[in-house]
């Protein structure tokens, strides 16, 4: 069903995820899988115009630093995507957004980050790529090097999150083991920004993608996404 808030349609996870009047050339031939971006752009997503560009082979990617957010409200799902990074790129995937307008801190970010530049390479595990950004290091660094496309999965339900890169696991985490918003579990600082404790984030939310973050690009695509299923294990 869509429901009106604000003046904006806001699709119901049923119709995120089942919907045939949604799906209308967006689903996959894959059981449960949609692809939500569309062309048009403006039809799928939410932006800031002129921001955000689709290629005609399907590359997603912007020209500052200003997300792009899928339209619905996602909570138990899988999402599957690819993604390339310029040099020294650093950008992430947004979950769990309950504020777009002012996501940090009102979110959960996947970090995507060129690991292999000489900007970033004195970085705690903690701001690496495919961690959770500022709290969970990755359990290891599997990205490609600038340029080169990598597959990224993430599985949220409730607090547990897990993320996947070129098919490694990288996080397997409880948010609820997050309480402070000035101390992670291990011991380590939180950036003063992210002032809210992950545990008291709302579970559910907008999906995003953080632009030109940094001075240098993202790419996305093949993104695709499908729900839960109820007793499902990841």
């Amino acid at each position: 069903m869509k429901k009106m808030i604000n003046g904006s349609i806001v699709l119901s996870a049923a119709v995120v995820f089942y919907g045939c009047s949604f799906c209308g050339g967006y689903c996959s031939s894959e059981l449960g899988w949609i692809s939500p971006i569309a062309s048009p752009l403006e039809d799928s997503a939410v932006f800031e115009k002129g921001v955000w560009t689709l290629s005609g082979d399907g590359v997603l990617t912007a020209s500052k630093d200003s997300a792009l957010w899928l339209k619905g409200d996602y909570s138990d799902f899988v999402l599957d995507l690819e993604y390339k990074l310029d040099p020294a790129a650093n950008s992430g995937v947004i979950i769990y957004a309950s504020d777009v307008g002012h996501w940090i801190p009102n979110s959960v970010e996947v970090q995507l980050l060129d690991d292999y530049a000489d900007k970033w390479k004195n970085d705690p595990p903690r701001l690496k790529n495919g961690g959770l950004y500022g709290h969970v290091g990755p359990e290891k660094s599997c990205g490609k090097p600038a340029g080169e496309w990598n597959r990224m999965t993430i599985w949220a339900r409730g607090d547990h999150v897990k993320v996947s890169v070129n098919g490694v696991v990288t996080v397997d985490e409880d948010l609820s083991r997050y309480t402070s918003a000035k101390t992670n579990p291990d011991g380590t600082d939180i950036k003063p920004w992210l002032s809210k404790p992950l545990a008291g984030l709302p579970k559910h939310g907008a999906i995003g993608f953080q632009g030109r973050h940094g001075g240098a690009s993202p790419y996305f695509r093949n993104i695709r996404i499908r729900q839960l299923a109820k007793d499902e294990k990841f």
